[in-house]
């Protein structure tokens, strides 16, 4: 009987479930939609899969049996899980929510919250996980199928992705105000040979960057400390110990109150340009879809301003490819 039972359909279940509310199969026929000898084969056939009498006769009307009782209960767990699972289905079409997982590396971290907060006021019910790390955390992220969307910059290599540009992102050099650099025009690469530069650590976009720039000019940056955020770093040069290459974006408002200054260094800033990705093998759904669709279309605006007051368009000395 236990093998045999697992051949029960959900209309034989809904069948039993109407005779029971209804207590007539003439009754439970016309709330299913079915002819009364339909509702009966059924009926019969999900007696006998059970190997007991589910249903009793009475001057009343037809009652469940103590082993009808057993499998009505049996329905009720069934619809009450269909019921969930179709709610889980239509949160994950976008229709009543959804969960999202973004990874971003650190240095977007200055924008990204603030395209995330006007993403969830248009999509209240959408659950947004957002993880930061440097870019080597955020590649394996991806690899491992654990983010749906990453906001990057150059895409890793080895993964087939879809590739959205975001807007452009400049990299430059900082010291404190009253470094002996500030406010010189048209510096070489060879005049901060001298210099101890402050950086994040291996594995980081802009350490890689950095040590693209100086290997071009056939120089190596003295490097003073390696720091693991971009905070650190921009404390550290303000404390006078060192310069930076870093992000414009992660230090704009410093530039703007004038706690650091950019230095003008020939063929800077370098433009790189910001993404969101994803991994072409995996499956987005609509949550994700939108918030791709989002960043790619409006995550611009959210850039944080620089010197000049607008988003991203730091003075160009040079453009070059995604990084």
């Amino acid at each position: 009987m236990t093998k045999r039972f697992r051949d029960i359909s959900i209309r034989q279940l809904r069948a039993l479930a109407a005779v029971a509310a209804s207590g007539s199969i003439t009754a439970a026929a016309l709330k299913l939609r079915l002819t009364q000898p339909a509702v009966t084969l059924q009926l019969r056939n999900l007696q006998g899969l059970a190997g007991l009498p589910l249903i009793q006769r009475t001057g009343d009307g037809m009652i469940l049996t103590d082993a009808g009782r057993e499998v009505l209960a049996l329905s009720e767990r069934i619809e009450a899980a269909m019921a969930a699972c179709a709610t889980s289905l239509d949160m994950m079409a976008g229709k009543t929510g959804g969960r999202i997982s973004i990874g971003a590396v650190s240095t977007a971290k200055y924008f990204v919250p603030f395209a995330i907060s006007a993403f969830a006021k248009l999509h209240p019910k959408i659950e947004i996980l957002l993880t930061v790390g440097n870019r080597e955390e955020t590649i394996a992220g991806l690899r491992g199928y654990d983010l749906d969307i990453a906001i990057m910059g150059r895409p890793p290599a080895g993964i087939d992705m879809d590739v959205n540009l975001i807007g452009d992102h400049p990299h430059v050099i900082i010291a404190r105000s009253d470094h002996r650099l500030a406010g010189k025009a048209r510096l070489s690469m060879s005049d901060l040979a001298s210099e101890t530069f402050l950086t994040r650590e291996p594995g980081s976009g802009t350490r890689g960057l950095m040590e693209q720039l100086f290997e071009s000019a056939g120089l190596r940056a003295t490097i003073g400390m390696e720091m693991d955020s971009n905070e650190t770093i921009k404390q550290a040069v303000m404390a006078g110990l060192g310069i930076a290459f870093i992000s414009a974006h992660t230090v704009a408002t410093e530039l703007e109150q004038r706690r650091l200054v950019m230095l003008d260094v020939i063929g800077l800033p370098i433009i790189r340009q910001w993404f969101v990705l994803n991994r072409k093998d995996k499956v987005l759904l609509p949550p994700a879809q939108a918030m791709r669709a989002f960043l790619a279309a409006q995550g611009a605006q959210f850039l944080p301003a620089t010197e000049t007051g607008k988003s991203a368009p730091v003075r160009r000395k040079s453009r070059s490819r995604a990084l």
